[in-house]
């Protein structure tokens, strides 16, 4: 199970008529996008540093600190009702462990390959969800975040919608929405495919029929199928997810046959992605690498340069502000948990002179600062 743990065109009249504020561009159905004039900060899970992932406080913080794309991440329920979680197992960001009504629930799965032990979405119908509240998933590594547990209830992606539309209103800028579709063959096989109740959401969605919508998946075939079924929606664009190394896509794998990330990033691999996909996303690693000791390399993979002659944007995740994610180079003595926005800064920075056009932060206004301050 993979785990990733405004564009400006001709002018603002342009940007806006195709539905995107200014820094974000839609680009024609079925035309190559445009790359952005600056690099967009997409908050991951919303500000996932500061308070719990997927929440509409993550999200309200993610928006109030400068972020262009929010991201949720998308599973379903047993009624079939869209939610934000990571995954499906819901132990680890709710507090479904300590509450007892849901204690027989307590399974194990084999989702994308791997086998799992919690609580999972397909088993609660969204009233039994509502019930819950939210936690932060890495505790007192983010004690910030932590301190907000219990105040937050799991979402719909209906309830998100409307929520970016009331902020983007209030505030006078457009707001992206980059929804992830997680675990899509799993889901289809349970009988609760995503893609169509997907699409039923976005149709429903006045503000998400114009504002700047960017669907994302580790998987391959669900994006193929958005892709047939997207002729009208200029605004939406498709993002396929990747991770270096000889994994492949869950869809390739319960199939029996397909290419591995890294065959995907090759030329061919790059030219085939480019016929669905509007934007490639590899893990930074993929992007630009560590040594030995945890260093950053001094130069990229030329993945980058690679993936834009295919006609591909290129987006990379995820930036986190604490040491213990940050590469040795660019450490401070503040400990493994340390809080570090200058090391990030720089860490985000390294990447963006090799010339990606968006990227995942758990702290946005840590990804503005750093887009936004550059000489």
């Amino acid at each position: 199970m993979i785990d990733r743990r405004s564009l400006v065109g001709a002018g603002l009249g342009m940007g806006l008529a195709a539905g995107f504020a200014p820094g974000v561009l839609a680009a024609p159905a079925k035309a190559r996008p445009m790359r952005p004039a600056k690099p967009l900060v997409i908050g991951h899970r919303g500000c996932s540093a500061l308070r719990p992932e997927h929440t509409l406080g993550s999200y309200a913080k993610a928006i109030a600190d400068g972020a262009d794309f929010i991201e949720p991440d998308l599973v379903s329920t047993r009624d079939g009702v869209l939610i934000a979680r990571h995954e499906n197992n819901i132990a680890e960001t709710t507090d479904v462990s300590v509450r007892p009504e849901f204690a027989a629930r307590k399974t194990t799965r084999t989702v994308d390959g791997e086998q799992v032990t919690g609580w999972f979405t397909e088993d609660f119908t969204l009233a039994e969800i509502k019930s819950l509240r939210a936690k932060e998933r890495l505790g007192a590594l983010r004690p910030e975040s932590h301190s907000h547990d219990g105040q937050f209830q799991v979402v719909t992606f209906e309830e998100i919608a409307d929520f970016v539309a009331a902020e983007a209103a209030a505030r006078g800028r457009v707001i992206g929405v980059i929804p992830e579709l997680k675990h899509s063959t799993y889901f289809a096989a349970i009988g609760l495919p995503l893609e169509q109740r997907f699409l039923d959401r976005l149709h429903a969605s006045a503000y998400l029929q114009s504002a700047p919508v960017i669907v994302q998946s580790f998987e391959i075939a669900n994006l193929k199928w958005l892709r047939e079924r997207l002729d009208g929606l200029a605004n939406v664009q498709l993002l396929q997810l990747t991770v270096p190394g000889s994994m492949r896509p869950a869809d390739v794998v319960a199939k029996g046959s397909g290419p591995t990330f890294d065959q995907m990033h090759s030329d061919a691999g790059l030219a085939e992605m480019a016929k669905y996909a509007d934007w490639i996303s590899p893990n930074t690693l993929a992007l630009l690498g560590r040594d030995k000791d945890g260093r950053l390399l001094a130069q990229g993979t030329g993945l980058v340069e690679r993936a834009h002659a295919a006609g591909l944007l290129v987006s990379t995740w995820t930036f986190r502000p604490e040491n213990y994610f940050l590469p040795m180079d660019l450490r401070d003595a503040t400990g493994q948990g340390g809080r570090n926005p200058a090391g990030s800064i720089a860490e985000i920075r390294r990447y963006l002179a090799l010339g990606i056009d968006a990227f995942f932060t758990d702290d946005p206004a840590i990804g503005r600062q750093a887009v936004d301050g550059r000489a």
